[in-house]
């Protein structure tokens, strides 16, 4: 049996035959055609800086809960993914399944929309800094007096821009990203991905999980719709806190990397490229945090 100890650790791929991959932070991603093949490195990014060390598990554990998620949501607005067995993959793939398997999706071709479309509904993070400077988060007005790690009457939209690897994604207002997609789009979009975190919300918190934030991508296929891409509610584009454990007026344990975070704070990381070794303990705790809301959420184990 695999152990986090000794699980091969991936941090880039090339598979002959099917093309150079483009490199996004954490996916590689094969242009097949007419799909996508879209595969789930180790590879750890954190203020947009990729660290040099892998995460054992960690692309697998993304898929997985993408997987889940996709399945969960796919009433409320399809989504791109097509298949998740190696067997159902085109023929070149076939030398590949064993690197594939548990970490790779086969998906549709989009057009990506160019924004991060992020939901939160707690008051954490980079927002909860906005809050104390601003009264606001990303322009979004908030009652005074809020402590950190708030519950939010409700979850506000706060888009952002997706920029290139190593370039900090910008917030922007929902006008400003309306003038980049198109009202109706903007409107579409804000309203699914509202929509899909409140759900999603729901499921989480009765396992025990609090989906404090997350961030969604979307983009619109051959036939014109708007569909769910990327990744979905994973421990790398959320905070999960454990929901007996929390409490507001601080900042929340969680099953993502955030812990990696704080330790680049504590080494005051200057959060630009090259990203700094990771000792031995922050790779296996992050690791075993990944894995436990794998098995939260789902129900499955790598290990």
């Amino acid at each position: 049996m695999n152990n986090v100890h000794n699980e091969p650790v991936i941090t880039g791929t090339s598979f002959a035959g099917l093309g150079t991959p483009k490199k996004g932070k954490v996916r590689d991603l094969y242009d097949l055609g007419d799909s996508l093949l879209i595969v789930a490195t180790d590879r750890l990014s954190a203020y947009d800086v990729i660290l040099p060390q892998g995460i054992p598990f960690k692309g697998k554990v993304l898929t997985k809960i993408s997987e889940f998620w996709f399945d969960k949501t796919q009433e409320i607005i399809p989504n791109h993914l097509t298949s998740t067995i190696v067997y159902d993959y085109p023929s070149p793939c076939k030398p590949y399944w064993d690197q594939l398997s548990d970490r790779s999706m086969l998906v549709k071709k989009t057009k990506p929309l160019p924004v991060e479309c992020v939901v939160r509904g707690y008051l954490s993070g980079s927002g909860w800094n906005d809050y104390r400077e601003s009264g606001s988060v990303c322009g979004v007005a908030l009652p005074k007096g809020l402590a950190e790690s708030a519950k939010l009457s409700e979850p506000i939209f706060t888009p952002a821009t997706k920029e290139e690897v190593g370039v900090h994604d910008q917030n922007i207002s929902f006008e400003q990203m309306a003038s980049i997609v198109g009202k109706e789009i903007a409107t579409r979009v804000r309203d699914f991905t509202i929509a899909v975190y409140l759900s999603a919300s729901k499921i989480a918190e009765s396992k025990g999980i609090i989906i404090a934030d997350t961030k969604m991508e979307f983009g619109i296929d051959a036939s014109g719709n708007l569909i769910l891409i990327d990744e979905l509610l994973t421990p790398d584009s959320s905070r999960f806190w454990p929901k007996d454990r929390y409490m507001p007026g601080k900042a929340q344990p969680s099953y993502d990397k955030q812990f990696v975070r704080d330790y680049l704070l504590s080494i005051d990381f200057n959060k630009k490229p090259p990203g700094p070794k990771l000792p031995e303990e922050v790779i296996f705790k992050t690791s075993a945090l990944y894995l436990e809301a794998l098995r939260i959420l789902t129900g499955k184990t790598l290990i």
